[in-house]
């Protein structure tokens, strides 16, 4: 039997092998069913026969052991189970022994089939290390590009996250200075100073748990009672002491208090914003609403400026997705901004089990609407 029609005939030993081995893979298999464990791998088996039984030159092989097999327009399944293995927490040697494991499984059972040595069996073994190598490829390429998005999107929070509050620690310095003996006024600067170099340490901080979760498995959320309208009014404060020309109104009502993560309120709080600065009218005021509700609580951020075109709504949480601001100018091109303050935001309300929305319009403004329940199980 050739080796095409030996792997045809056994997917299911085969398949139940490839399992055995992706649950040794832990921590990131102790909690996956068979289902996950067993991701695409038929459709890999399925791409492996084709490729043993298709036609192939001498020189298309040559391009193949070199790596360089044209690749094809639609994702392949070895592709596709990278994207899931490391959406799942495997790192790239646990995804590569997968591989290596397939190898040895698939040329084990055939063996035990007793198939005749001849040449022919020479080739089938050629093919198939090549298919293997081939779909091993696609698999690290794919694996690659997450990762580097991972790393891409970590230090474009990092930097947009602490912007705000090292802006705010800047500035106040800056005052305190030129104001000269202690008054009460610097003393509040101080203050302020203090409370912006915290968050900035907390934002660091999270960031690091950040990075070991992994962007694609969501956000870590630390919960602890906490009374919103303080945080509220902290980050109110803030954008004041760094926005001094910008007119902001805080509105709180109802009950506040609830079981959320304080340091991730604070970016949504943050993020909403500087958002609204940017792309509000100078002269208008920047109005925050904290409202208590039966079920939970509301948050929502109003700003006047230009509506928020219908095309741009539709992608305006996504990572990398920025509008045009009020205030950019020649010297400042939109390359500046790198557009993640939104994408954050909504993660950490998804995190919470709440939701986000926005409307905008020429007659109404730009309001963002966060809806987070009061506790957990809410």
């Amino acid at each position: 039997m050739r080796l095409a029609e030996f792997i045809r005939n056994n997917m299911d030993p085969i398949i139940g092998e490839w399992e055995d081995f992706a649950r040794t893979l832990v921590p990131a298999a102790d909690h996956m069913g068979s289902l996950t464990l067993r991701d695409h791998i038929q459709q890999i088996l399925e791409f492996i026969i084709v490729d043993i039984e298709s036609a192939q030159t001498t020189e298309e092989q040559a391009d193949k052991s070199r790596g360089e097999k044209p690749a094809s327009s639609n994702p392949s399944a070895a592709g596709i189970h990278a994207s899931l293995r490391y959406d799942g927490g495997f790192n790239m040697d646990q995804m590569v022994s997968e591989y290596r494991a397939l190898r040895a499984s698939v040329v084990k059972l055939w063996n035990v089939s007793k198939p005749d040595i001849t040449e022919k069996y020479i080739d089938d073994l050629t093919r198939f290390n090549e298919s293997i190598d081939q779909a091993l490829t696609e698999s690290i390429r794919d694996y690659s590009k997450k990762l580097e998005l991972s790393r891409n999107l970590f230090l474009g929070i990092l930097s947009h996250d602490l912007r705000n509050p090292l802006g705010a620690i800047s500035m106040s310095s800056q005052l305190t200075m030129k104001i000269g003996t202690l008054t009460g006024r610097q003393s509040m600067l101080q203050a302020q100073i203090t409370d912006s170099t915290n968050r900035a340490l907390e934002i660091v901080n999270n960031l690091l748990d950040l990075t070991r979760a992994r962007l694609g498995s969501g956000l870590p959320i630390l919960r602890q009672a906490m009374d919103m309208g303080f945080v509220a009014n902290q980050l109110v404060d803030e954008m004041r002491a760094l926005h001094p020309n910008r007119e902001f109104l805080l509105k709180v009502s109802g009950p506040v208090t609830g079981i959320w993560d304080k340091a991730r309120i604070g970016q949504i709080f943050s993020n909403l914003i500087a958002n609204a600065v940017q792309y509000g009218f100078r002269g208008a005021p920047i109005t925050v609403r904290v409202e208590g509700l039966p079920n939970g609580l509301a948050i929502c951020v109003h700003n006047e400026g230009t509506p928020i075109a219908a095309d741009a709504l539709r992608t305006i949480f996504n990572a990398l997705a920025r509008a045009q601001s009020n205030e950019d100018t020649k010297s400042q091109p939109v390359a500046t901004n790198l557009g993640l303050g939104l994408y954050i935001t909504k993660e950490i309300v998804v995190a919470h089990g709440g939701t986000i929305d926005v409307t905008s319009s020429e007659f109404e403004g730009t309001t963002f609407k966060v809806f987070l329940p009061t506790r957990p199980d809410d």
